[in-house]
């Protein structure tokens, strides 16, 4: 299986660690977060991982380049660099050739710091055979994330972006499983397209839910990148 990881923000909010570094370069546990992420690839034997970049990208390319000639290494790893943002679903239809004969693939934001079970996520993906298979996560914060709402049979009905009257905590962990059918529903204009905003709301009906049960946490305001490094190394 191949990876999509989406890591061209900027991470403003995690300003002054970025203003020099990239966010999913920024150290957890004295490591990168997106060694952390490739560690998590290599062991649940992902082939190909696509990282987009846009806002510092030199520390990210040397770390590819580093991983890629490592030979104890066996997920190989390409950047597409966008000077002007594409939006998380811009980058996928730019780059749907990365995945030419791939039956599924991982779709994953370098936000979050996790350990989550992409083996069992995929097998799950593959049983529903939706266009799409999102990543949930049970939040104390429903207002301020995407919420689903799920079937009996983990179809998702209802998935609304920070809603002011949430109808369950389950909330978009930012790790999908999508099939090829995924590219019908992404629009064909110019500017970014983002898939929360643009192409999920698409789905509704069309996807499948599954419940995270490891950790997960976006570490992308100061409290909760401070989070990370206490809850990490435990």
């Amino acid at each position: 299986m191949k990876a999509f990881l989406m890591a061209a923000g900027q991470g403003t909010r995690l300003r002054p660690i970025t203003n020099t570094i990239p966010k999913c370069m920024v150290p957890i546990q004295g490591k990168p977060l997106l060694a952390w992420w490739m560690d998590l690839f290599e062991k649940h034997g992902v082939s190909d991982v696509l990282i987009n970049t846009h806002y510092l990208p030199e520390s990210v390319r040397k770390f590819i380049d580093l991983y890629n000639k490592n030979p104890e290494h066996h997920t190989k790893m390409i950047e597409s660099y966008e000077p002007i943002l594409l939006g998380s679903a811009g980058t996928l239809r730019k780059n749907r050739d990365f995945v030419v004969g791939e039956n599924s693939f991982l779709i994953c934001y370098a936000d979050n710091l996790t350990n989550a079970d992409l083996t069992a996520l995929a097998a799950f993906h593959k049983k529903l055979n939706s266009v799409l298979t999102m990543g949930l996560f049970h939040t104390n914060n429903p207002t301020g994330c995407g919420i689903a709402t799920v079937d009996k049979n983990n179809i998702i009905t209802e998935f609304i972006e920070k809603p002011e009257h949430p109808k369950s905590n389950l909330a978009n962990a930012g790790i999908y499983v999508a099939s090829q059918s995924i590219f019908n529903f992404i629009p064909n204009h110019n500017g970014e397209i983002d898939m929360g905003k643009d192409v999920l709301p698409l789905l509704v009906g069309k996807m499948a839910g599954y419940e995270v049960k490891e950790y997960i946490l976006d570490i992308g305001t100061m409290k909760n990148y401070h989070k990370a490094q206490e809850e990490w190394k435990k």
